[in-house]
């Protein structure tokens, strides 16, 4: 089949490289606009727009999805279907224009945890499973027909950092599979689900923010679901720290009847929260590296 591939982070790129290695054909990929950056302001291009032109594919990258002269080059190119992997969302006008459809590669059970961030919320909610879903693209966004999908196991380990991981290189399979059922038509639609239906908004700093009223479970879940990026955070006599390993150690016993208070050892770093203890394992202060904290207490205390 003829592909236009539509991505723009690093998630896409196992999806792109497995269709270019296959028998099918990527006649065009679409795009994120440059971007300038540092003091520079060099132009620098999105991860997969750099991956696509090392492979020496045409990429467009227009500002608008509902640009004349874009639309036209999509039709000219008579692709047989659209894959889309974390880019934008598409108009009516775009992803109706190939015979087969376009679908995309969601990183979630759908309908659970539609949005920006499904990765991090499933982490954050404290789920034991999440997976990858392949579905058509319908006007409402993340509500089409689900295609194919594919579970993984969350272990108490894992962070945003490992689950992404898998995920990505787990949706590139599913992504193959997916265009070779749909070119074959052997694809057997499931409607989603609205009663099981949960958003994934995008996170903001407000959501990053540690509050210690919480049980220790729910803060060691949003340090997950965050780490390595953008990472919980917390403040302490006007400086913000970064807290990006911890771990909740059942023998520590309640130290305080006040949220929030910080206790230390020679290695060690506590928090009583609302309910139980969290040992914070690996933390960045304001302005500095991201260290162990026994890193951290050689030079630093609360």
């Amino acid at each position: 089949m003829k592909i236009v591939f539509m991505g723009t982070p690093e998630f896409a790129i196992p999806s792109l490289k497995k269709i270019i290695e296959s028998k099918h054909e990527a006649v065009l990929v679409v795009s994120a606009p440059d971007k300038e950056r540092g003091r520079g302001r060099h132009i620098s291009f999105t991860p997969v727009k750099e991956f696509a032109l090392k492979n020496n594919l045409e990429v467009l990258t227009p500002t608008s999805l509902n640009d004349e002269k874009f639309i036209a080059r999509l039709k000219a190119v008579n692709a047989d279907l659209f894959v889309v992997v974390a880019f934008r969302i598409l108009p009516k006008e775009v992803h109706t224009i190939p015979k087969s459809g376009s679908f995309n590669l969601h990183g979630s059970l759908l309908p659970k945890y539609r949005g920006a961030a499904p990765i991090q919320w499933s982490i954050i909610n404290g789920e034991k499973e999440t997976g990858v879903t392949t579905f058509f693209l319908e006007d409402k966004v993340d509500t089409g027909n689900i295609i194919l999908q594919q579970k993984i196991e969350v272990t108490d380990e894992d962070d945003l950092g490992t689950v992404y991981e898998k995920l990505m290189n787990l949706g590139a399979d599913l992504v193959i599979e997916t265009i070779d059922n749909i070119e074959t038509g052997s694809i057997q639609l499931k409607t989603q689900d609205e009663s099981i239906a949960c958003p994934a908004p995008k996170i903001t700093k407000d959501i990053c923010k540690i509050n210690w009223n919480l049980a220790a479970e729910k803060i060691h879940n949003l340090v997950r679901g965050l780490s390595p990026y953008p990472a919980a955070f917390f403040e302490h006599e006007g400086k913000n720290y970064k807290v990006y390993k911890s771990c909740i150690d059942k023998s520590v016993k309640t130290f305080s009847d006040k949220a929030g208070v910080l206790s230390t050892t020679k290695t060690e770093i506590f928090v009583q929260t609302q309910s139980g203890v969290l040992q914070l394992l690996e933390l960045q202060p304001e302005g500095r590296k991201r260290m162990t904290a026994e890193e951290f207490l050689r030079g630093y205390n609360f």
